[in-house]
């Protein structure tokens, strides 16, 4: 119900919305449970195991019980905490974990069938017969299992991310925090302020408290007001700090727009934050938690503090007549200010004997709840009295407090350990910290106002005096500072169910099953009964749990620890994860320099790598592809033809050990490769597996340029700055990617060396004799241009790759086509580039496959015996030496227009197809244009000794099984005569 008066509401507007198809109204400053429960709706949610009605519990981030789906669509967001679903005009809010109604669930029959569902029964059940499991058990348990539902439609909506620094930062924007922030701001430091709230002020919300002679409120506006003013803050409301992370660095989620019917246009639905801080100040606050007592879990049973905020905040009451459930004296303040806001306080049953007394309300000293009535709502309380008396009161609110746990997850994110407190009866963050954390206020135990500011402003100023810039002392506020008193009581004996866990379903009959079954480590505890692993992470349950099990074992919460917390504190949308990362944008494309170029001539492009590639370039009357990459393949190897091969990776090494450097790196020889020449080089992982082979040409003594695969580029470079720091520190020797700086052109073909000298400056002489095959020098062209010129192939033809700054890739490519056109110049592809490829033989990425070795590649011999390099003493291990091992061979089809199968599986003519008859399988294959037939590389057993032998190529997935002849993997040329023409 509303209260008539009081709020931080706008009762001057109102806001229609929907919840579960049922039409309501609130005002501006409802969250959509503070709206539900004004308007007389309690049950909310069901329970993710039995069922069962759950109504709010909680009035913040911790709510375990009211979880909604909001939206439809793309914007539909399951799992929502109604809590902090901040209302707006049009919500709609459906329930969800309920069949076919919220009221009626079909689901609830689990709660008849709970003796046969306690802890772990799904490691115990489900098991027999075993054909069940697939066609039965299974089926049922996904229909059954989970909470929301996520909608499969397109998000509509954009999410972005950000980077901040600063000083400090200060999390959470109550006391503690709005007192450090001020601290550290005045003093001139760049301060962020971060709290998951709509309405800063935390606690202060929820309280009728005075600070320097004003409400709590209006001074936390003041702060704020004056916050806002200066520069060097930023205040992030609606900002939830999610992880603390290595190095000072925070990640935090602003919801920008979830609080409006859809984003204003050019704004992010969510923003995710990494903030830099130099110094953090944590202060989350403290969080209530319960008393497990029987039948704990009715919709309007609530935390005596959630009952609090409901009522000051929002001006909400869950029913006229209420009582309060304590063991402290924050329960007493409860039912104080309910009293003075109208609320019809029946009686306060506080568990410990000398309960103080209260004006307006009968306190049952020594009382405890030891039942409860209602079917979809609390109804009727049952009160013990010490001497042993019960009777029911009528009541349609009750309000819990069993203490209150310093809210200390992200001290725990880099494996801090919580330590106890005796006087708090709760665990405070310990001193294992986040590099540059403080705790401050309720999050570190100090639960009254005036000890949360002055600890506040204290830890900003160590935290300033460490960073060595000076800010005053401030003069402190007046403000309460009452002791908080409390004597622990977990939970009320009882044959019945008592709750610890309200949404994962977890009872303290469930923590003895799991005692009396030898769970009783506080990880298996967890892991055994689920506790603590819903979406709210425990926040209200895990040290109830603690405490049954400690009791059970004999032991204190202390010996018999806490598990910890890791990110993220609230659960985050992957939306916000992936930010702009979306569609086209999922990852970055590189586009080579020529691309323009290429798509001026009608070229079809494929991504390789993260690079989008010309394939093919298509001409007039071309009606399939094939025809484009047979013409581009015929153009080259009978005239000249262009290909834009920028995207291999190119790692310059530089200084005086770079060629000991290299003789480390590959496994043939490096240190002797003259200035001018270029070598082929093969490189081992540790364990002799190939790992990727290139070209390393030496420009100078102490300068090399090697090249990669495309796609180990990354890897490579990667294994290369490894090797250089950490297994050879000492050596002088300085490593750069230049796979972006460099544009590369290859230029192969009989006409190739004709079309260079037109583009090459005179000065530089081409022929054979002074530029042989596996020569390199830095040239120049077009009358200057710097440029560096190798003649390696990788089609078999007489060939070239000519570097130039990327800048004049473009231009390049357009010189060499004007240049050549009377030659006959053919812009060629990656599938004509594939095709010379396998007719010369030559290994790729589908060969370098991560198990082959240099012996299955035949290139066995180029591990040299004289030296030591990476892979090479486990490359002659016996397992890759073997006689009958696998040996790349080329495979041609006895019928030459029958397709070979990439994939396929080597067999004998005749054999089962079958894994034991396998002989080998084809890596790559193609039509080939030159040879007129389909043609392949494989891998078969013994494959040298087979030459000429008819074998199989079969795909059984494709119903594809082609006779094939064994053959040298170099189709073309294999003497290598127009290599070195």
């Amino acid at each position: 119900m509303r209260l008539p008066s009081g709020g931080q509401i706008d009762r001057s507007k109102t806001l229609r919305f929907t919840f579960d198809g049922a039409h309501y109204r609130g005002h501006p400053g409802d969250t959509l449970a503070s709206a539900l429960l004004a308007n007389g709706v309690r049950l909310m949610g069901r329970s993710f195991k039995y069922h069962r009605p759950r109504g709010p519990i909680a009035a913040g981030s911790e709510e375990p019980n009211a979880l909604v789906t909001l939206g439809r669509g793309g914007r539909q967001d399951p799992n929502t905490r109604a809590t902090v679903a901040e209302l707006f005009d049009g919500l709609e809010a459906r329930s969800q974990n309920a069949w076919p109604s919220l009221r009626f669930d079909a689901m609830a029959i689990n709660d008849g069938l709970s003796p046969f569902l306690t802890a772990g029964f799904y490691y115990k059940t489900f098991m027999w017969p075993a054909a069940f499991w697939e066609k039965l058990y299974e089926p049922v348990i996904r229909r059954a299992a989970g909470l929301g539902a996520i909608s499969t439609d397109p998000d509509p909506d954009s999410y972005d991310k950000g980077f901040l620094h600063c000083d400090l930062l200060a999390i959470g924007a109550g006391p503690s925090g709005l007192m450090a922030a001020l601290t550290a701001a005045r003093g001139g430091a760049r301060v962020i302020l971060a709290d998951e709230d709509f309405t800063p002020g935390g606690r202060l919300n929820a309280s009728a408290e005075h600070i320097d002679g004003q409400h709590a409120t209006e001074w936390a506006a003041e702060v704020l007001a004056e916050l806002s003013t200066l520069p060097n803050v930023r205040i992030l409301p609606r900002t939830t700090v999610f992880g603390a992370f290595d190095h000072g660095i925070y990640g935090a989620v602003e919801r920008v727009s979830d609080h409006l019917p859809q984003p204003e246009p050019g704004k992010p639905r969510q923003t995710l934050w990494r903030i830099y801080s130099k110094r953090a100040v944590l202060c989350a606050g403290a969080l209530e938690r319960p008393i497990a007592f029987a039948d704990n879990d009715r919709p309007g049973i609530m935390l005596a503090g959630a009952l609090a905020a409901y009522a000051h905040r929002w001006a909400v009451s869950p029913a006229s007549r209420v009582a309060i459930f304590t063991n402290n004296d924050s329960g007493h303040t409860t039912a104080r200010d309910l009293l003075a806001l109208g609320v019809d306080v029946r009686a306060v049953i506080d568990t410990r004997a000398d309960a103080p007394k209260l004006d307006g309300a009968e306190v049952i000293a020594g009382g405890q709840i030891t039942g409860t009535r209602g079917r979809l709502g609390l109804s009727a309380v049952q009160i013990t009295r010490t001497d042993g008396r019960r009777y029911w009161l009528e009541v349609g609110a009750l309000g819990v407090s069993g203490g209150w746990n310093p809210n200390v997850a992200l001290s725990c994110h880099q494996r801090g350990r919580p330590v106890w407190q005796d006087d708090i009866a709760g665990f405070v963050p310990g001193g294992n910290l986040p590099v540059g954390m403080t705790v401050a206020g309720a999050a570190a135990g100090q639960f009254g106002t005036h000890a949360a500011l002055s600890n506040g402003a204290a830890q900003a100023l160590a935290a300033l005096g460490d960073l060595g810039i000076p800010a005053p002392k401030p003069d402190l506020p007046k403000a309460e500072d009452a002791p908080y008193r409390i004597t622990p009581f977990w939970h009320v004996g009882s044959t019945k169910r008592a709750w610890l866990d309200f949404q994962n379903d977890v009872t303290v009959k469930d923590v003895k099953l799991a005692h009396q079954e030898g769970f009783r480590s506080v990880e298996h505890l967890k892991r055994y009964t689920t506790l603590g692993m819903a979406t709210d992470q425990g926040k209200t349950s895990n040290l109830g749990g603690l405490a049954v099990m400690a009791e059970l074992t004999g032991q204190s919460i202390e010996a018999t620890g806490t598990t910890i917390f890791r990110p993220p504190y609230t659960p985050v949308a992957m939306g916000a994860l992936a930010g702009r990362s979306t569609g086209a944008d999922f990852k970055p494309t590189r586009k080579t320099p020529s691309h323009v170029w290429a798509s001026e001539q009608g070229a079809t492009f494929v991504e390789v790598g993260q690079w989008l590639r010309a394939q093919y370039f298509p001409q007039a009357g071309e009606t399939h592809w094939r025809q484009t990459v047979d013409r581009e393949v015929n153009a080259t190897r009978t005239g000249v033809g262009i290909c834009d091969v920028t995207t291999l990776g190119k790692i310059d090494v530089q200084g005086a050990d770079a060629a000991a450097f290299l003789n480390r790196i590959y496994c043939n020889a490096f240190a002797k490769l003259a200035v001018g020449r270029v070598r082929y080089g093969l490189m081992l992982r540790e364990d002799g597996i190939a790992m990727d082979d290139g070209t390393a040409a030496r420009l100078a003594e102490d300068h090399f340029v090697v090249t990669t695969t495309t796609a180990n580029a990354v890897p490579v470079y990667r294994h290369m700055e490894f090797a250089r720091q950490c297994l050879w520190p000492d050596m002088d020797v300085q490593l750069i990617s230049t796979t972006e700086a460099w544009a590369q052109v290859a230029i192969a073909g009989p006409h190739s060396r004709a079309l260079l000298q037109r583009i090459v400056d005179p000065v530089h002489d081409l022929s054979n004799d002074a530029f042989p095959f596996m020569g390199c020098a830095e040239v120049t062209v077009c009358g200057g241009l710097r440029a560096r010129l190798f003649r390696i192939s990788f089609s078999g033809e007489l060939a070239y790759e000519l570097a130039v700054p990327t800048r004049y890739g473009d231009a390049l490519m357009r010189r060499l086509m004007d240049k050549g056109a009377d030659l006959g110049v053919t812009p060629y592809g990656t599938e004509a580039l594939g095709v010379m490829r396998i007719e010369k033989g030559h290994a790729a990425g589908n060969e370098l496959n991560g198990t082959t070795t240099a012996r299955n590649l035949g290139l066995g011999r180029m591990v040299s015996t004289k030296k030591d390099s990476i892979g090479a003493v486990l490359s002659r291990r016996e397992g890759l030496t073997q006689e009958d091992g696998l040996e790349l061979v080329g495979l041609r089809a006895v019928n030459p227009q029958s397709q070979i199968p990439a994939g396929a599986h080597i067999l004998e003519p005749g054999a089962e197809t079958i894994a034991a008859n396998d002989l080998g399988y084809a890596t790559s294959a193609c039509y080939s244009p030159t040879l007129g037939s389909y043609i392949a590389l494989a891998f078969v057993k013994a494959g040298s000794t087979r030459m000429g032998a008819r074998l199989r190529a079969a795909s059984p997935l494709t119903g594809v099984d082609v006779p094939v002849e064994i053959v040298s993997p170099h189709f073309v040329d294999p003497e290598g005569e127009r290599l070195r023409a």
